[in-house]
């Protein structure tokens, strides 16, 4: 198993980073975790999207999901343009219909991505405006859910967050991987990461949220990787730059949790397990 952080700025991009999305990868699967503002760019600096099995939205906060209309668009502009006067050479080769990707979504995001979609259209190329229904098959997912993806198993855990919110715990035959989208503290959170190879974890903060918005500090996502037996903490969502903010961060997390403590930064590779 391998993760690759595409981006890991909380809210929007910023200092050239994206927002959230990473991509996991086994032997047998190949899945897009978020798809912040900028993701649908960094996933395309080396990779066809075409080439992905599924996408899985934790939560409908803008920076976890905005990309997925332009991602839809570069999925779907191949079809479009070979019907386009001029570039029929270019696609000669396309099926006649391309393979929809799952998109795996909180219950009730269906048409709140369908106005995200009508509210910007290219007239010329109505295709394009067809993102979740001709590139993306959208499966409303619920917590608790146990969904099978190439040799992966993934199962969605409710956190609590302003917008509901599922953590996801995916198994491949080589390694494990939890990842907590946005959320405050819980004891689900033990759950989530429980014996996983990886824990990839939000810090948004400086100190913790008693609030009901639901962010964690690094020092709570230390607290849960330990307490859940993880052997890695990754720790992301980040809001700054800055390296003595980060280094701060980095260094509560390592008081409170006995395993490996990183800082994700956008590019960076990760095997994991085996």
């Amino acid at each position: 198993m391998q993760l690759t952080v595409l981006g890991c700025r909380a809210g929007m991009p910023a200092d050239g980073q994206p927002s959230s999305g990473y991509l996991v990868e086994t032997g047998g699967s190949r899945v897009l975790l978020d798809c912040g503002p900028g993701i649908a760019t960094a996933l395309t600096a080396d990779r066809d999207p075409a080439g992905l099995d599924a996408v899985i939205i934790s939560h409908l906060h803008i920076d976890h999901c905005y990309d997925l209309l332009p991602l839809g668009k570069i999925l779907l502009a191949p079809y479009a343009l070979a019907k386009y006067p001029g570039f029929e050479s270019w696609y000669a080769d396309l099926p006649d219909r391309m393979p929809l990707i799952p998109l795996y979504v909180p219950a009730g995001a269906r048409p709140v991505l369908e106005t995200l979609a009508s509210a910007l259209t290219t007239e010329s190329l109505p295709i394009l405006d067809r993102v979740f229904e001709a590139a993306f098959d959208i499966r409303e997912y619920q917590p608790d859910d146990i969904v099978t993806i190439g040799d992966s198993s993934c199962e969605f855990i409710a956190l609590p967050h302003a917008k509901p919110n599922c953590g996801l715990r995916i198994c491949g035959p080589d390694g494990s991987l939890a990842y907590s989208g946005d959320t405050g503290v819980s004891v689900a959170l033990e759950r989530l990461a429980a014996g996983v190879d990886l824990f990839l974890c939000e810090a948004s903060l400086e100190h913790t949220d008693r609030s009901a918005h639901g962010h964690l500090c690094a020092a709570d996502a230390a607290r849960a990787a330990a307490a859940a037996g993880a052997r890695e903490l990754l720790l992301t969502h980040l809001p700054t730059g800055d390296e003595v903010w980060r280094k701060a961060r980095l260094d509560e997390a390592v008081q409170l949790f006995p395993g490996p403590v990183e800082l994700a930064h956008p590019g960076m590779v990760r095997e994991i397990g085996a």
